[in-house]
């Protein structure tokens, strides 16, 4: 999208409009782990809602590139639907996307959190990252600083697998529900 806008052109028409889309394998099997109580904090760079959809509670996640669902406060930085039909918070603030463009500032509560959350880490999991997009690129660092073991699930290369204590090329639909199903067997939770 981003190459196509510094190119000039349109974004390209997608198949089918934003809220329409369901979440994935991938998406319910973090949902599970996060209702086995082993999901402390999820950080994602996906504006796409698909993690609120599919059920992960709202304090355990940081989205730290927005979401196309959702408004912020150019004051006091709080989040409201858009579907809410404001254009002004209750401090008074503007309310704008809460989508970060390129130059934008993340939103800092977001970020504070995910820096914290990943020092305070004993096992940090990347799914679906490149991992050269800062600052989310800079947490598996932090994580491993604090004694953390790396786990990364991706099909191209990161600048962390040779740090990784755990690597995987395959797609995530694969590895992560037999991974969760995996975790529910040694937990003794049997489906």
């Amino acid at each position: 999208m981003w190459t196509r806008r510094d190119k000039g052109l349109p974004p390209k028409p997608m198949n089918r409009p934003w809220d329409a889309v369901e979440p994935n394998r991938s998406h319910m099997a973090i949902v599970q782990i996060q209702d086995m109580g082993k999901l402390a904090f999820l950080i994602s760079q996906n504006v796409d809602n698909l993690h609120l959809k599919s059920g992960i509670r709202p304090e355990l996640l940081a989205e730290l590139h927005g979401n196309i669902t959702k408004l912020r406060c150019t004051r006091c930085g709080m989040t409201v639907s858009s579907s809410a039909g404001l254009s002004s918070c209750q401090c008074g603030g503007e309310l704008v996307s809460s989508v970060v463009n390129f130059g934008d500032p993340l939103p800092q509560r977001d970020l504070e959190r995910s820096f914290e959350h990943s020092r305070k880490s004993d096992l940090f999991v990347v799914v679906g990252s490149s991992l050269v997009v800062t600052p989310a690129a800079d947490m598996p660092r932090e994580a491993l600083r604090s004694g953390a073991r790396l786990v990364i699930i991706n099909q191209g290369e990161t600048p962390f697998d040779r740090h990784a204590h755990l690597r995987s090329s395959e797609k995530i639909a694969e590895v992560l529900p037999r991974a969760v199903k995996c975790l529910k067997r040694l937990m003794g939770m049997f489906e």
